[in-house]
């Protein structure tokens, strides 16, 4: 009997005592209304992280939402295309959307969740800083002389490592989302192949090393399954079997503050949501933080 590798999800039960974060590409919220639903049953997330909601916030499925079990909501969304949500069990003490790269598009939001008694009992305030952000794709053709896209990539992922966008500060924090880049051997399919293929070029990779070292975050994922491992939480839709060649990518990612690192007690990639009907080119990954 093949054996699953220990990142992706068999038995979903949280880590006692821990704030479970899921992060998810959904490509298009209304579209897989249904399909989020199950999976917050499946995966019984705290927090829900979004990207790609592709909805405009007056046609956001708030309500529905709310009912599913998440009624404190942070959404910031475009018609159409983008957009980002972080939905929460908890309460949200403060919302904030910040704009990146010169362009006034939908690509973060972030929020205070208040994780109560999680943090330290009853009595005891505590919260996280949590930033949902979703990174151009970039385009196929790497280079910002003759790509618009891959140029706005490249200045969106500098801005990430400058400290002007999230800045500086000793904030117990989490960043998850679709950041678009592959950054390690392991994180794609094949190294040598992808080199020269948007998410995964040498200037791509250089730029998120250096954002994930700007703030010392601790890459959630690698944290728990280094590499050798194979990871990838992608696999394009172009391929019908996606299965047949494992031809994957991991651009999908959790990151904590320093603080947080040695608190992450599980991390699993959700696999088999690629096979759902329905189903986004990307999956989930929930992370249990203890707090």
């Amino acid at each position: 009997m093949e054996t699953a590798p220990p990142y992706v999800a068999r038995a979903l039960a949280p880590a006692a005592g821990a704030l479970r974060i899921l992060t998810w590409n959904i490509n298009s919220v209304r579209l897989r209304l249904k399909v989020l639903v199950k999976l917050a049953k499946y995966a019984r997330p705290d927090v829900i992280c979004l990207q790609e909601t592709k909805t405009p916030d007056d046609s956001f499925p708030a309500k529905a939402l709310a009912k599913a079990g998440f009624p404190h909501q942070a959404f910031h969304g475009d018609k159409g295309y983008n957009g980002v949500a972080i939905l929460s069990r908890h309460p949200i003490a403060r919302r904030d959307r910040r704009f990146w790269a010169g362009k006034e598009d939908s690509r973060h939001v972030a929020a205070e969740i208040e994780v109560g008694e999680l943090g330290g009992g009853p009595g005891r305030s505590a919260s996280i800083e949590l930033h949902n952000v979703y990174v151009p794709a970039g385009g196929d053709v790497p280079d910002p002389g003759a790509n618009p896209k891959f140029a706005h990539k490249l200045k969106f992922l500098e801005e990430l490592g400058s400290g002007t966008v999230i800045a500086p500060a000793k904030t117990t924090r989490v960043l998850v989302g679709d950041l678009n880049v592959a950054p390690y051997e392991n994180d794609v399919w094949s190294h040598k192949q992808l080199l020269k293929v948007v998410s995964h070029t040498p200037v791509e990779t250089d730029l998120l090393q250096r954002a994930l070292a700007s703030l010392d975050w601790v890459d959630a994922v690698r944290h728990l399954h280094p590499e050798p491992q194979r990871i990838y939480t992608w696999w394009s839709y172009r391929n019908r079997d996606w299965k047949v060649g494992d031809r994957g990518r991991r651009l999908d990612h959790v990151w904590v503050s320093p603080d947080l690192g040695a608190r992450v007690k599980q991390v699993h990639v959700l696999r088999p949501c690629r096979d759902w009907r329905l189903c986004s080119d990307h999956v989930p990954v929930v992370a249990d933080i203890a707090l």
